[in-house]
């Protein structure tokens, strides 16, 4: 009798098939599921920013886990509603496979990589990475996320990574391509950049603004595409990350408003004026110069047109005005007139009226999703329907414009922005010490060995992947070692939570005189 086939997406970063004796499920994707929820990694996630420290907030914010929980949840109801679709079937296996554990694993991964604080830390990490430590990739999220279950995690068989399937692996690349050099051509230089492809606008000639893999897990990325090569294009999500990243939207959208509804941030007044003011002079708007927009920026109902203006120069395939429109009715029916119409105060009535507002949102976007086969550039395989798409955007909109621009907010942030910049400094300066190299903590010693043997390949295989900002490939083992340092220490503070930063400079400054503190482990 003849086995079957091996499937190639079941195929594990070492060659291995299958399950090892220590994994509990019998099926590798959720064998796979189980490595990602069980890593010290995926853990340290509930002391993460997710917009703000949880410190003090108590269970009223959403942190990182509580985000990833979330984003896989919605991930699994959306696979699992495309696979029950007959119509679908041959679409999505012609695509490369839909498979809710597959979906639901990547999207408990995708944001592993996160470093404490936030987005927030990832920024100020990729500047001190690029500008001061000389490492062309810098420093991103998605990346970093990748490299923890290829590289960097020790709690997979191996000791290397979590040896995860090629599905699931592939499902965590939302950005397939490095900053700067694979594909070949980059996608940043097609007509139309994938979304995350183009180049900052702040700054030209850095690479593309998102990316899911460093040069050092280049292999990894390759190997993980392979079985979706002729299926779907070299810089296009595989349909179960283009699900898991639809999933990340829709838990972005909603949970975030929740949050700061709940600890009164959110105000009925101001959101009200502004989507209230766009609705009844949204044509006197649209007739204003882009001059004129931008000196009254901060009256009501001009940010809302500026975002109009904004969806058309860059999502020009998706955008409709009418659906706008209503995106806006419809998200002031149901956020102002309804939730942020009578303020939270932990009553069972504001309770019920947050999660009766996140259920009916969660369900009417999930219900919303489908498959298109051949998108454009801008979009993946799995979008939501035209007027979902809208209200995502409307709900993102309200987030960003009434909270994430508040000076408070970013009073508080440029405080963590010096902390991050002030732990990377110390740290760099400790590992360079030769006097103090060998009393390192043991995490970042090991750090520091694995990246010198990854650039010390890089440097004899593929010196230009190691062009910084200089404009110059390292040379001499010197030169290759500092790489080295700046990418252990990056790797070091990206695997910290919020707490342990601040409690490690502390220490690292001479601020505390305390010995020994739960808050990190040396």
């Amino acid at each position: 009798m003849e086995s079957e086939p091996l499937d190639p997406r079941t195929a594990r970063r070492s060659g291995a098939v299958g399950t090892s004796p220590a994994d509990l499920a019998s099926s590798p994707f959720r064998a796979d599921r189980d490595r990602v929820a069980s890593s010290p990694f995926f853990a340290r996630l509930g002391g993460v920013t997710q917009v703000v420290s949880s410190t003090g907030s108590g269970l009223l914010v959403h942190n990182r886990l509580t985000h990833s929980l979330k984003v896989a949840q919605a991930a699994r109801a959306i696979a699992e509603r495309l696979c029950a679709r007959p119509e679908l079937v041959g679409v999505l296996d012609k695509l490369g496979g839909c498979d809710p554990d597959v979906v639901e694993a990547a999207a408990l991964a995708h944001d592993l990589g996160h470093p404490p604080f936030g987005h927030l830390g990832e920024q100020v990490l990729d500047r001190i990475a690029r500008h001061r430590l000389g490492l062309a990739d810098g420093f991103e999220g998605n990346a970093q996320s990748f490299r923890i279950v290829t590289t960097t995690d020790v709690r997979g068989p191996a000791a290397v990574g979590l040896d995860l399937t090629v599905a699931v692996r592939a499902a965590m690349l939302k950005y397939p391509w490095t900053r700067l050099s694979h594909p070949d051509p980059h996608p940043r230089e097609m007509a139309a950049p994938p979304r995350g492809a183009s180049e900052p606008s702040d700054g030209p000639g850095t690479g593309a603004a998102k990316f899911s893999a460093y040069v050092t897990e280049l292999e990894d990325l390759v190997q993980a595409r392979a079985p979706y090569e002729g299926r779907v294009e070299d810089w296009q999500q595989t349909v179960e990350a283009s699900v898991m990243d639809t999933a990340d939207d829709i838990a972005y959208a909603i949970h975030d408003l929740e949050d700061f509804h709940r600890v009164g941030v959110l105000q009925h007044a101001t959101v009200a004026a502004e989507l209230g003011t766009w609705l009844n002079e949204g044509l006197e708007l649209a007739g204003l110069s882009r001059a004129e927009l931008a000196e009254q920026q901060r009256r009501p109902g001009r940010s809302l047109e500026s975002l109009r203006r904004r969806l058309h120069a860059k999502d020009s395939w998706a955008v409709d005005d009418d659906a706008f429109a209503a995106a806006v009715a419809k998200v002031r029916a149901e956020l102002v007139d309804g939730l942020l119409s009578v303020p939270f105060d932990g009553s069972v009535e504001a309770e019920q009226a947050v999660a009766g507002f996140s259920a009916r949102w969660t369900r009417r976007l999930v219900d919303a999703v489908g498959v298109v086969e051949e998108p454009t550039t801008r979009s993946g395989h799995v979008v939501l329907a035209v007027p979902q798409w809208h209200e995502v955007q409307v709900l993102k909109f309200v987030h960003r414009r009434f909270v994430l621009l508040r000076p408070d907010l970013a009073l508080h942030q440029r405080g963590q922005a010096r902390l991050i910049t002030a732990l990377v400094e110390a740290l760099e300066q400790w590992v360079t010490d030769r006097h103090e190299s060998d009393r390192l903590p043991r995490r970042l010693h090991d750090l520091v060995e694995l990246a010198e043997t990854e650039y010390a390949v890089l440097a004899r295989t593929d010196p230009r992947a190691l062009i910084g900002a200089t404009g110059e490939a390292p040379t001499g083992k010197d030169a290759v070692r500092a790489l080295a340092r700046g990418r252990a220490v990056v790797d070091f503070v990206a695997s910290l939570t919020d707490n342990q930063a601040a409690a490690l400079l502390d220490a690292l400054s001479g601020r505390t005189g305390q010995l020994w503190t739960d808050a990190f482990v040396l």
